[in-house]
């Protein structure tokens, strides 16, 4: 079984993002950059996948610029055997990674997605909803524990009256939450190692993939900063303000 596992380089998780001067986005230059966390737990959970012998070959894919190429050289020091960069100057919406990814996944005629939830750059939580859509595969998203049994997934989740347990048939695409596993260090040998696996380049405009943005960007600004609180003598008082200045009662 091949599984494909999707990584995005964002703007380090330490790092508070600055928007830039002219409010067109986000300043990156200058900035360290890593591996989507999401990602990176996805990555960990399809390399456990193939320690099990569940998996015979575990492929990282990325769509970005060529800057992209060490986090996914990190990815194959974590344990995944080659990667995949799908090469793009621009930043591209969900509905255009998906396609693009879609046009992996069928050219290396992978079994199963493991990806992260979310990005942490722009938290869309989208990107695998869409690929399953596309693919027309079963989803499983925000799995906290994964097993494979008799040919199928069985995935748990975390919803809001306790846990989900869902059994999907192969192929399939999983997305990965927090509680799902804790990613491991790369070692020095490791690195050493995935710096002679294979990484493929392809630019993602040989792929015949439609993946023009569909939104516009007005403008960005940094969210407002929060008031600080008030304390209140009495139960009465509250409910004043809560009606007359919160006006929420």
């Amino acid at each position: 079984m091949k599984i494909i596992v999707p990584v995005k380089r964002v703007i380090d998780y330490n790092v508070k993002p600055r928007v830039k001067a002219d409010q067109t986005g986000v300043e990156t230059q200058g900035v360290k950059m890593s591996i989507n966390p999401f990602d990176e737990i996805a990555v960990e959970e399809a390399v456990r996948l193939k320690e099990k012998g569940q998996a015979s070959e575990v492929v990282v894919v990325s769509i970005g610029p060529a800057e992209s190429q060490p986090i996914l050289r990190n990815a194959m020091a974590m344990g995944a055997d080659r990667a995949v960069l799908v090469q793009t100057q621009d930043a591209v919406e969900p509905l255009g990674v998906a396609k693009l990814l879609k046009a992996i996944i069928l050219k290396e005629a992978a079994n199963l997605v493991i990806m992260g939830k979310q990005a942490i750059d722009d938290d869309m939580n989208a990107t695998g909803q869409i690929l399953a859509a596309q693919l027309d595969w079963p989803q499983a998203t925000f799995a906290s524990q994964v097993a494979l049994a008799d040919g199928k997934i069985e995935v748990s989740r975390e919803i809001d009256s306790g846990t989900e347990r869902l059994r999907l048939s192969l192929p399939a695409v999983v997305t990965a939450d927090l509680r799902l596993n804790e990613p491991r260090y790369a070692t020095m040998p490791n690195i050493m190692k995935a710096k002679r696996k294979p990484l493929e380049t392809i630019e993602a405009a040989s792929l015949g993939v439609d993946f023009a943005p569909r939104l516009d960007i007005v403008k960005v600004v940094e969210p407002t900063e929060r008031q600080a609180g008030i304390i209140v003598s009495s139960v009465e008082e509250l409910v004043e303000k809560l009606r007359t200045e919160a006006k929420v009662v």
